[in-house]
């Protein structure tokens, strides 16, 4: 089954028009005809079966035969990790992730970031592509990145946790998170958190956790921890 993604349609549309660039991909690259039947979603939950009743590679137009509607996960993962110095290693973290099911990032600038720039246009198509390929109706939230001094005096609900390297007292972040629950937690990156990093997090309620006993890169850990909660909720 191939889904389409598209965020301007909406629950009471009978019929719908692609843009130019989706058209041509369909009429013209993947052969789609008249009488063809396609699936879309909107990212929001909903899932459209169509048919094709235009097959214009300039505006291809669909009629809307049948609409579902996925009810949200009871649970909710934030992930807020560091964007690491080789772009493809966060954007592996942004597929898998996607695939597993997570539902909001954070890139967030450190005190040790060799990355302190990051653009989120090619991340957002990822998001769209993992989220397709994976047949999921929601599309995972990405924001723009922010300072982690910012973020973590941010009002955020649910459980917050901070994952990091230092020896010092940490609890397991699979003991200590909770099923239906929104769960925060900040992965640091290449260098860790700084102890400043660390103390200003502790200091905003944020619980620091480890996520096993080896030592894990920034993306690997980032997934472990998205892995660990969706897990938990099956």
């Amino acid at each position: 089954m191939q889904l389409f993604y598209n965020s301007e349609i909406k629950k009471a549309d009978t019929t719908f028009f692609f843009d130019k660039e989706e058209s041509k991909h369909i009429v013209k690259v993947l052969r789609k005809k008249e009488g063809d039947k396609i699936l879309i979603t909107n990212g929001l939950g909903y899932l459209f079966e169509s048919e094709i009743i235009l097959a214009s590679e300039k505006k291809c137009e669909i009629k809307i035969t049948k609409e579902t509607f996925q009810q949200p996960d009871s649970f909710y993962t934030h992930i807020a990790v560091a964007p690491t110095k080789m772009n493809d290693r966060l954007e592996w973290f942004l597929e898998k992730a996607t695939e597993i099911g997570i539902h909001e990032i954070t890139p967030i600038i450190c005190d040790h970031s060799e990355r302190k720039v990051y653009k989120i246009d090619r991340a957002e198509k990822i998001i769209q592509a993992a989220m397709k390929q994976s047949l999921h109706y929601y599309l995972p939230k990405i924001n723009e990145p922010v300072s982690l001094s910012h973020f973590v005096k941010s009002n955020i609900d649910g459980q917050k946790f901070i994952a990091h390297c230092e020896e010092t007292d940490k609890k397991s972040f699979q003991k200590e998170i909770n099923k239906n629950e929104k769960i925060t937690i900040l992965i640091g990156p290449e260098g860790d958190f700084s102890t400043k990093e660390i103390n200003l997090a502790i200091a905003n309620q944020f619980i620091p956790v480890t996520l096993g006993n080896t030592r894990l890169r920034t993306e690997t850990a980032a997934l472990v921890a998205c892995h660990t909660i969706a897990l938990l909720n099956e």
